[in-house]
C-alpha cells in the first residue's frame, strides 16, 4: 500500500501558490484597463458608423458628386499617406513586441517612429485641408463639404489624440518604465493605435475615391 502510494504522490502536481499561481490565473482575463478601452473602442466605432451611414445616403441621392463647382481631393498624396499611416501599425507591433522581449532601447526607438509616423500623417492631412480650403472646399460648401470635414477630421482628431498617448508612452519608456512584466500601457496604447489605423482605409476608399 505504501507502495502504491509513492508511485502515485510524484504524478500529483502540487497547488500554484503566492502571487505566480495568482499571475497566472489574472494572465486569464481581459484586464480593467484592456476592457475600458475595448468599450471606448466600441462607441467610436458606433459614431463612425453613424457617420459613414449618412455619408453613403447622402452619396447616393447626390446627381453630382462631387458637386461640379467644388474642387476635387488629393488622391495621390493621400494614397501615400495612407501607407505612411498604415506603415505605423507595423512599427507600433515592432513596438509591443520589443516591451515583450523587456528590449528597452527598440521600445523607445519603435514608439519614436510611430509618433513621426503619426505626426506626418496628421501634418500632410493639414496641408491637404488648407489647400482645399484655399480653392473654396469649406465646412459650410453643402453637404459635400461637411460630410467630409467631419469624417476626415474626426479620425485627425483620433490621430492626434493618439500621438498624444505615444507621447506619453515614450517619455515613461526613456525612465525604463515598461518590460516584459509591466506592458500593459503599451498594449493599451498599440490597441488604441490599431483602432486609429484599421478605420482610416474605409473612410479613404469611401471618402477619396468613390
Amino acid at each position: 500500500m505504501s507502495v502504491t502510494t509513492a508511485k502515485i504522490r510524484p504524478l500529483i502536481a502540487p497547488p500554484r501558490r503566492g502571487a505566480a499561481a495568482g499571475d497566472e490565473t489574472e494572465r486569464k482575463f481581459i484586464s480593467n484597463g484592456m476592457l475600458a478601452l475595448l468599450m471606448v473602442i466600441g462607441t467610436e466605432m458606433m459614431l463612425f458608423s453613424a457617420l459613414i451611414g449618412s455619408f453613403i445616403v447622402f452619396r447616393l441621392q447626390a446627381a453630382f458628386w462631387p458637386p461640379p463647382a467644388l474642387p476635387r481631393l488629393p488622391i495621390g498624396v493621400t494614397w501615400i499617406n495612407t501607407f505612411v499611416l498604415l506603415a505605423s501599425a507595423g512599427t507600433m507591433t515592432l513596438a509591443m513586441r520589443a516591451v515583450h522581449q523587456s528590449r528597452q532601447r527598440l521600445l523607445r526607438r519603435w514608439i519614436a517612429v510611430t509618433g513621426v509616423l503619426g505626426v506626418t500623417f496628421l501634418a500632410v492631412q493639414g496641408s491637404e485641408w488648407v489647400r482645399l480650403i484655399a480653392h473654396g472646399l469649406t465646412l459650410s460648401s453643402g453637404v459635400y463639404g461637411a460630410t467630409f470635414y467631419i469624417l476626415i477630421g474626426l479620425h485627425g482628431l483620433h490621430v492626434c489624440a493618439g500621438v498624444i498617448w505615444l507621447c506619453g508612452v515614450a517619455m515613461a519608456a526613456l525612465g525604463g518604465r515598461y518590460n516584459a512584466r509591466n506592458a500593459a500601457p503599451v498594449e493599451l496604447c498599440t490597441v488604441y493605435w490599431y483602432f486609429v489605423c484599421a478605420i482610416w482605409p474605409v473612410l479613404f476608399v469611401l471618402v477619396y475615391l468613390l
